[in-house]
């Protein structure tokens, strides 16, 4: 059933704004950004996938989950066995199935393979996870992270352990990182206008109203967790093929930090605020990360300690918490009538429950 005409133009106006302007940069990037540059705008698209598909679960639902990024991790691999040449697999990775063993596809059908065995691997762990809440849904889902690490980092002959798999067509460049996120911002809009987006926004802001409703709580959370892992499935697969190598160390515990660092500054509960946060704190990782390596003031080198990037996101995302508690955002839309939009994406609580019966 399709959202009435009145809340898509009231909404649709987002995701436009948000995917013209990464367009706008894109291109400025490819026209004149040098070859790091370049690096760093396309890292930002994927942590853009993995903050707007953190969203579509977090800022729907409000619970938070410390698990997501075991889908990048997922996504990833998948990609990894899909990509990599027969050659390299049957030397590396003989515990792979044989049909698996001697398959190699290229990165636009690898990525949506990779996305979806995400998405059902979510949809597998999801159905235990989701019947929990508060708190302990969010233990639960850094339980599966260390889970899926734990696997991922000692099956030596399907993931090669603790070390990384080498080998996979570094295909990226930065149209492809645009399109991913546009695709993610996308995917996340749609999900948020549809009937179970609104359904589970009504549950998160009065969960008895919303039950006594007829809203199936934990099948609508379950929907979302599902979403999420796709989005983020796709950031990890064009994550492997920017990188052209993938370790399980890659996707745990800092990933999760700064992905939800990011997600917090720019408002969780906004799709524009999950793409301002990334665009603010890539800025500034970048930054710090050019003043750990050093610069020259009157003829001396100067560099900031290691660890400095990780200290700083930490205090940014604290200062943030204290005086913008809900994001750069405020968790508002960005539109063409106001900076930001007036409202929030979701109706109130009592037209969603009335939409949704």
């Amino acid at each position: 059933m399709s959202r009435p005409p009145s809340v898509i133009r009231q909404t649709i106006i987002t995701p436009i704004i948000l995917i013209v302007v990464l367009l706008a940069m894109t291109a400025l990037t490819y026209q004149f950004g040098s070859r790091a540059f370049n690096r760093t705008a396309i890292e930002m698209f994927i942590n853009i996938m993995v903050v707007v598909g953190l969203y579509a679960f977090i800022g729907n639902s409000g619970l938070l989950s410390f698990g997501h990024i075991s889908f990048m991790c997922l996504g990833a691999y998948m990609t990894a066995w899909l990509a990599i040449p027969p050659v390299m697999k049957s030397i590396t990775l003989k515990g792979l199935p044989a049909w698996l063993l001697h398959t190699q596809l290229p990165m636009w059908i690898a990525t949506p393979i990779s996305g979806a065995f995400a998405a059902l691997f979510a949809l597998i762990v999801g159905r235990i996870i989701m019947r929990l809440s508060g708190i302990a849904a969010s233990i639960a889902t850094f339980g599966l992270l260390g889970v899926v690490n734990n696997v991922y980092s000692n099956w030596d002959s399907v993931t090669g352990g603790q070390g990384s798999i080498v080998g996979i067509p570094p295909t990226m460049n930065v149209w492809v990182g645009w399109l991913g996120a546009a695709v993610a911002i996308a995917i996340a809009y749609l999900y948020s206008v549809s009937r179970s987006g609104l359904a589970l926004r009504a549950a998160r802001d009065e969960a008895v109203a919303a039950s006594a409703s007829g809203v199936d709580i934990v099948r609508e959370r379950l929907v979302a967790f599902v979403v999420s892992a796709f989005i983020i499935g796709l950031a990890g697969a064009l994550y492997a093929h920017f990188l052209s190598i993938v370790n399980p160390g890659s996707f745990y515990l800092r990933t999760t930090f700064i992905a939800l660092s990011m997600l917090v500054v720019g408002g969780m509960y906004s799709l524009s605020g999950a793409v301002s946060g990334v665009v603010a704190m890539s800025v500034l990782i970048e930054l710090f990360r050019n003043l750990e390596r050093g610069f020259s003031v009157g003829g001396l080198n100067v560099a900031l300690p290691n660890g400095a990037q990780e200290i700083a996101i930490g205090i940014i995302t604290i200062v943030i918490l204290i005086y913008l508690p809900s994001g750069l955002t405020r968790n508002r839309e960005f539109t063409w009538r106001g900076w930001p939009l007036q409202r929030r994406l979701a109706p109130p609580v009592q037209t969603a429950l009335k939409e949704t019966n």
